[in-house]
């Protein structure tokens, strides 16, 4: 999950926050949205709080975000368990205002970057970090030395153990927070904002479903057309995601090999690309089928590397083993979700029981409005019924907390004609407008031209000359 803020999109200067990740077509998706008043820990906290609550307690397994402590110190508090990671691209953005006269050092750059995106165990991270700082003499560097703290933030390096899908900066979040730009700005209320807000989404889903219907249209074009594993991964992966895996494949063709040692079923190569020096080991296990690669791309991404996979093609497998064919990425990815069952005790714990109900009714809730927005007499049955339904909530919760005396006859239906006027809501609440907040950056200003600027300082000094 990416999390980033944006400013100026609605005329109070509240913070938006959207919370954007990625689905099984590797497209944008939002989770959820919120409006800040200002970028404190005790903010962020409220918010990752809510969103726990409203994703059923479950935290992301990772969040990338920018530099921001108070941001950093709510999700060590509230996502205790999830891996926070720092947006590479706004490092390399602070870094020139922090490195001085190394910016031009080639060789110094070079060592830099490779500590960010191409180390691949920590072990060589420490070594390429060890002779850059000796190397140009920056032990004492303080900025360097702050980074080196928080390392395992930022340096891939420390990422392949657990799922990140190889991201390295909130770039899918700097997209979302452009598209928000797009339909608001500084004039623009939070009414709407929010209609603005639901279109956006509409498109998402849109594309979404035109990638679900491409699924289903047959498998996709295979680069090798006689290819097993290729044929295996067209039927069981997306279309986007068959793409990444295919590249892979057409990588590990390239692929040079030698088999080093054999331990009982465990077979140990040494792999690589042809006139590269940079050697991964993949272990094979011939019983079970069972495969691992010091690269660590399926820990990460969820999907076979080339060098996992030009074993798999010395070995003769046609198709990937079921243990690394990642849900998430395949058609199937939608099916087999948790519903709720009156009798159904297969779930752990009551907690999780609330959870998965109201996940479920929110769902056929959400079914039940969507069919009726189309017409005017869908909208008045919908409207009265749940009206009626919440009536009903009411009285039994009524007779629950002070008795039966307190309930009305179970079948009384509420009377509302709803043949002319759609039902009477509620009594409507005022709701004030937010405070005007002073946001962080430009303001919304006009910002004058370099002609502009010239024009004002010759008007000055031919008023100070007549003078």
């Amino acid at each position: 999950m990416v999390f980033d803020t944006t400013y100026r999109t609605n005329k109070y200067n509240l913070i938006c926050a959207p919370f954007v990740g990625v689905n099984h077509h590797w497209q944008n998706v939002m989770f959820g949205c919120a409006f800040l008043l200002d970028e404190t820990t005790d903010s962020f906290k409220w918010l990752f709080k809510s969103f726990l609550d409203s994703m059923g307690n479950r935290s992301p397994i990772t969040i990338f975000t920018d530099q921001d402590q108070a941001m950093s110190n709510a999700i060590g508090e509230v996502f205790p368990n999830t891996h926070h990671r720092l947006c590479l691209w706004h490092i390399s953005k602070n870094a020139p205002s922090r490195l001085g006269d190394l910016n031009s050092n080639s060789e110094f750059m070079y060592l830099f970057n490779k500590c960010q995106k191409y180390c691949d165990s920590e072990l060589e991270f420490q070594q390429t970090w060890d002779q850059m700082t000796q190397k140009f003499d920056i032990e004492n560097h303080h900025w360097l030395n702050m980074m080196y703290k928080i390392r395992h933030k930022w340096s891939t390096a420390f990422t392949k153990d657990f799922f990140t899908t190889e991201f390295k900066s909130s770039s899918r979040s700097e997209s979302t927070n452009h598209v928000l730009n797009g339909i608001a700005n500084k004039s623009i209320s939070l009414t709407k904002f929010v209609i603005e807000y639901e279109n956006v989404l509409a498109g998402m889903r849109s594309s979404k479903l035109d990638e679900d219907f491409r699924c289903k249209q047959g498998a996709p074009q295979k680069a090798v057309k006689k290819s097993g594993i290729l044929g295996h991964a067209a039927q069981v992966y997306t279309c986007k995601i068959f793409n990444l895996f295919e590249n892979q494949f057409l990588n590990s063709l390239a692929m040079v090999w030698d088999q080093v040692d054999c331990q009982d079923t465990i077979g140990v190569f040494e792999v690589k690309e042809e006139n590269s020096e940079r050697v991964r080991i993949v272990r094979f296990d011939h019983l079970n089928s069972n495969i691992s690669c010091s690269c660590k791309k399926f820990e990460s991404l969820g999907i076979l590397c080339c060098h996992a996979l030009r074993v798999f093609s010395i070995k003769n497998l046609t198709r990937i083993p079921s243990q690394y064919i990642l849900k998430r990425w395949t058609k199937e990815a939608k099916k087999g979700m948790m519903t709720y069952e009156q009798d159904n005790h297969s779930l752990s714990n009551d907690k999780e029981a609330k959870i998965v109900w109201r996940n479920s009714m929110m769902r056929i809730a959400n079914t039940i409005i969507s069919k009726s927005q189309g017409e005017d007499s869908l909208k008045r049955i919908c409207q009265k019924l749940l009206l009626e339904l919440d009536e009903k909530i009411e009285r039994e919760l009524s007779r629950v907390k002070f008795g039966a005396d307190a309930n009305v006859e179970e079948n009384e239906v509420i009377q509302c004609d709803t043949t002319d006027e759609m039902p009477c809501l509620p009594n409507e609440v005022s709701v004030l407008n937010p405070p005007c907040m002073i946001s962080k950056g430009l303001r919304n200003t006009w910002l004058k031209g370099h002609f502009e600027k010239r024009k004002a300082n010759t008007s000055k000094d031919a008023s100070s000359s007549s003078e």
